[in-house]
């Protein structure tokens, strides 16, 4: 499934679980064929997402509505500033309403937050890595909105990377039982698909170095000093990440230790869904 198949489908759900068996409200106080105008008025600053969901959610309700775009996603935004412009039914413009309104904030929050991290990356080699805490059956925009701010995604899940973690090491029974099964099964299962496996401390990182069978390495909950000493002994063996307890006070501090990538949870599950508003244009 593309992305925007998977949009869709986020869409076709969201709306059912919205709508139900009817939009009363609307469907009591509008006639079916009145037509109308709304605009999305910004009331806080920070970083814009969700333009292009806005309109595939109105075209999904009503393919041939008019969508004026006066600011595109990742655009700094101000108070009192217009992103677009939609003309339809106004049947469609009430059903739609809260979801672009959902999925516009809290992509705009999340695209914010995720500015203020890599702005501190300016400079350094070091690029910024979202995770799987996500809300469930919101990954998709979630992942999105990292995008925008100026993030890279992880996998998207289960189903796209190998990530060996500390429980799938320890139920393995370590980390050379753990990376020679997963190495197997790449070969006769997944060809291509990539393997990271979580280090604890540097002994780990010598066994993973000593094994091999990696494509990266992650340094869970290692502080910078640690980080500078396990990429000497790495030497550029294997890309690096950088997890747990990264904020925006430290995030200059890993990055300056020359590892590849920091993932940071935070800029998902921390971020504050950003002020916006569909107000109606009376025509």
């Amino acid at each position: 499934m593309n992305y925007n198949e998977a949009l869709d489908l986020l869409i076709k759900n969201a709306l059912q679980e919205d709508i139900g068996d009817g939009d009363h409200s609307t469907l009591s106080s509008i006639s079916p064929d009145a037509m109308g105008k709304a605009v999305l008025k910004i009331k806080e600053e920070g970083i814009l997402a969700g333009v292009h969901v806005a309109e595939r959610i109105f075209r999904f309700m009503q393919p041939d509505i008019i969508f004026t775009v006066f600011k595109k996603d990742g655009d700094p935004m101000q108070v009192g500033e217009v992103a677009f412009e939609v003309e339809a039914k106004v049947h469609t413009i009430l059903q739609c309403e809260r979801l672009v309104l959902n999925c516009m904030q809290r992509m705009s929050g999340i695209a914010t937050l995720t500015k203020k991290y890599t702005e501190k990356l300016k400079g350094y080699h070091t690029r910024l890595l979202d995770t799987r805490k996500t809300t469930p059956n919101f990954r998709l925009l979630e992942k999105e909105a990292v995008r925008i701010g100026g993030g890279l995604n992880h996998r998207m899940g289960l189903y796209d990377m190998i990530m060996l973690k500390d429980n799938h090491i320890d139920y393995s029974g370590g980390i050379e039982k753990a990376l020679s099964k997963a190495y197997e099964y790449i070969k006769e299962k997944k060809p291509g698909i990539l393997i990271e496996i979580e280090t604890r401390n540097l002994e780990d990182v010598k066994k993973v170095l000593a094994f091999g069978k990696a494509d990266r390495i992650m340094l869970d909950n290692f502080s910078p000093e640690q980080i500078k000493e396990a990429l000497t002994l790495i030497n550029g063996r294997f890309e690096t990440e950088a997890s747990g307890g990264i904020n925006l006070d430290n995030i200059t501090a890993y990055a300056a230790t020359g590892v590849d990538y920091v993932s940071v949870g935070a800029v998902i599950h921390h971020a504050v869904s950003a002020d916006l508003s569909l107000k109606a244009v009376l025509i």
